[in-house]
């Protein structure tokens, strides 16, 4: 499969986030300003494009050959953590602002179970190098897509009239499961395996 494809799907037919609801703890946590989620964004991206990076050699090169596949886990956590703390000393060194505006959740990208659903399934699509890293960005990219959109969406239901027991995480699920009915309408056009 081509890599423009499969960027595409990750992007629309086969978002992370709305096909797969990989990474939801986040997206709806950070998703109530637009841009904290879009410097949330821009560091899924990263972290992501980064994980794909370096987790396909190290699977491919490394486990492998000595027949420890069961070490992938382990291995891409640890992958990601590393990633991660670069992340945020980079965010706290130069945006101190969006550091604070992130709080727990920029560390606790760690346990963004999107990045590591990422690196578990472009091993089990067996997917090649270049595959990988268009599927890293696709996904990051889509990612990002989403919680900015929910994020825009969050801005403007303030001045709604939204139901008291639905306030919060309620309104925000049905938005999301709605936002999920929108992406489905570009299954079809792409399927990845």
């Amino acid at each position: 499969m081509s890599p423009y494809v499969i960027f595409f799907a990750a992007i629309f037919t086969n978002n992370i986030a709305l096909t797969y609801f990989l990474g939801m703890c986040p997206f709806i946590a950070v998703s109530r300003d637009l841009k904290t989620a879009t410097g949330m964004g821009i560091a899924v991206i990263f972290v992501m494009s980064l994980t794909a990076l370096f987790a396909w050699p190290v699977y491919h090169w490394l486990l492998v050959p000595y027949h420890v596949q069961y070490l992938q886990l382990v291995s891409f956590i640890i992958i990601i953590a590393a990633l991660v703390q670069v992340v945020e000393m980079v965010i706290e060194r130069f945006s101190p602002t969006l550091y604070i505006n992130m709080g727990v959740f920029l560390p606790l990208i760690t346990v963004n179970c999107a990045i590591l659903g990422l690196a578990l399934f472009m091993i089990l699509r067996n997917y090649s190098f270049i595959q990988s890293m268009a599927y890293a960005v696709g996904s990051g990219i889509g990612w990002m897509a989403v919680i900015v959109a929910m994020a825009g969406i969050r801005t403007k239901l303030v001045f709604a009239k939204v139901p008291k027991a639905l306030e919060g995480p309620g309104i925000t699920m049905i938005i999301a499961g709605l936002m999920a009915l929108g992406f489905m309408g570009f299954a079809g056009i792409v399927n990845l395996q």
